[in-house]
């Protein structure tokens, strides 16, 4: 029987999810839902000092908002739990003591002072490798050259001490990534890292590799940030004698800056004014407040569709992919190498296209309690008379509301440029004899308007185009927009009609 696939997405609450790490858990439910596997959630809090609280419910929240539901984690029932890291502390121990009995590990009793001592002579000696490795590790205070009396003296007399694992010094490590290929490392270039730190806490790579094999992990799908790390841990797969059972790994290409120029950051959203992170992150306590993807406006079904093409491709022309036809079509295969660049205007785009397919009903009861919250008297009717007018306009479906102020008062400004140029005598008696004609009128849909429109014109021998830009400014105060003679169905003749005569009291008329 074919074995099950199981991924895991693994973040650290250290603060927001950003962009990135919500792209990679989003492959990973992607990669398990296409293969009928299963996605757990495992939060990985080994760090306690950069432990940030409310920092995993906003990861819970984040994956919430983009549909991306665990099947196993702190929240679901599972076989594998605990979920997080710091409720396993006492399953670590035991791996780490049998890399101990088996020399794959040491202990190492060097204090911070001793540590900077010596890379401060390596550097002296111009050595550009200022790592613990297995040349200068027989210079430290450890378990390899102390003996086995004095290590367990300082051990029972309660001196702090690390637990490293021994790098073998002539050793070539591979591994067949199914993103890049075969990556091949030799052991020289690798450092003894810390497996368990002196608060008994293990550190990522140990716990990391532990918690996968238990929980049966069969693919790690992670950001390329964790390359330079996979030989070390492919050596403890090896260590702890499970090199038959080691998961494939799928490195993924890293988030670039708009320029491609470097890893995209928080920096580069906000200095040119998007998010990273999928909801905002507010945390008041310390006065963080970072805007996030949803609050901007956008539909998560777009979201998830835009970070979806962000180093991946289906391959076709198609772009707009709900969640299960992304499912269906997504391969690792298909995954770049290749940085992906940032393109907020392309995940503009994808709200575009979402809003606009969107149900006028769905739209229409949204625009409905935001006219509501912001006090404005607004029907059914109208609501969906605005949103039919406006849906195909904007990119955010607040901007129905904020840029059809005008639907609900008249405008405070009107477009100098249009004034300055089109707003003549000619015009002003045009709109007089209009506003006089429809003034008395209950309702005008916008076949009646543009008729009684054309009326008057053609009493008074004047084009259309010399006085609609006009006749738009008085109305709405802008020089573009949606068509003129529906915003006046909507509007209504004798609101119309009240703002003609306001303009024309208002505005200077063109010698």
């Amino acid at each position: 029987m074919t074995q099950e696939v199981r991924v895991r997405f693994a973040p650290s609450p250290t603060g927001p999810l950003h962009i990135g790490g919500v792209r990679t858990a989003l492959y990973n439910y992607l990669f398990a839902k296409k293969h009928g596997g299963k996605m757990i959630l495992r939060i990985e809090d080994t760090d306690q000092s950069r432990y940030v609280g409310g920092a995993e419910d906003y990861i819970k929240q984040s994956l919430n908002w983009c549909g991306i539901t665990p099947d196993e984690g702190p929240d679901q029932n599972g076989d594998f739990g605990p979920y997080r890291q710091s409720e396993r502390k006492d399953i670590y121990q035991k791996y780490v003591q049998q890399l101990i009995d088996d020399g794959k590990a040491y202990y190492a009793f060097d204090t911070p002072q001793e540590l900077d001592a010596m890379r401060d002579k390596l550097k002296a000696a111009g050595v550009d490798n200022l790592t613990y490795n297995a040349i200068t590790r027989m210079t430290m205070k450890n378990s390899l050259t102390l003996s086995e009396e004095e290590t367990r003296s300082k051990i029972d007399n309660g001196e702090p001490y690390v637990i490293r694992i021994k790098i073998p010094r002539k050793d070539e490590i591979r591994m067949n990534d199914l993103i890049r290929g075969w990556v091949m490392v030799h052991s020289s270039t690798l450092d003894d890292k810390v497996l368990m730190k002196s608060d008994g806490l293990p550190t990522y790579h140990l716990a990391n590799i532990v918690d996968d094999h238990l929980m049966k992990i069969t693919h790690v799908i992670r950001g390329e940030e964790w390359l330079p790390s996979a030989p070390l841990h492919v050596l403890l797969y090896q260590y702890l004698g499970w090199q038959d059972e080691m998961p494939q790994f799928a490195h993924l290409p890293l988030l670039l800056k708009p320029d491609g120029n470097g890893k995209l950051s928080k920096r580069d959203g906000d200095k040119h004014g998007f998010p990273v992170f999928p909801i905002t992150w507010d945390k008041l306590g310390d006065q963080i407040i970072d805007r996030g993807f949803r609050e901007d406006g956008y539909i998560p079904e777009a979201f998830v569709n835009f970070i979806a093409f962000l180093g991946w491709n289906p391959g076709g022309e198609q772009e707009l992919f709900s969640m299960d036809q992304l499912i269906e079509e997504f391969s690792l295969e298909r995954i770049n190498k290749a940085g992906a660049k940032f393109d907020i205007l392309k995940a503009k785009w994808f709200n575009e296209q979402y809003l606009r397919a969107t149900s006028t009903e769905s739209l229409a009861d949204a625009f409905l309690a935001e006219a509501s919250k912001e006090g404005l008297i607004c029907d059914l009717n109208k609501a969906t008379a605005i949103v039919n007018l406006m849906k195909e306009r904007v990119t955010f479906g607040y901007e129905m509301l904020t840029k059809g102020s005008y639907f609900f008062a008249r405008p405070k400004d009107y477009d100098r440029k249009v004034v300055a140029k089109k707003w003549t005598q000619e015009a002003v008696k045009v709109f007089s004899a209009y506003a006089n004609t429809i003034a008395t009128s209950d309702t005008l849909t916008a076949v009646a308007a543009k008729s009684n429109l054309e009326s008057v014109l053609a009493e008074m021998n004047v084009g259309m185009g010399r006085v609609m830009q006009a006749l738009r400014v008085a109305l709405t105060g802008e020089a573009g927009g949606p068509d003129l003679m529906q915003i006046i169905e909507i509007i209504g003749p004798a609101e119309t009609a009240s703002r003609i005569n306001i303009a024309i009291d208002q505005l200077p008329v063109k010698d």
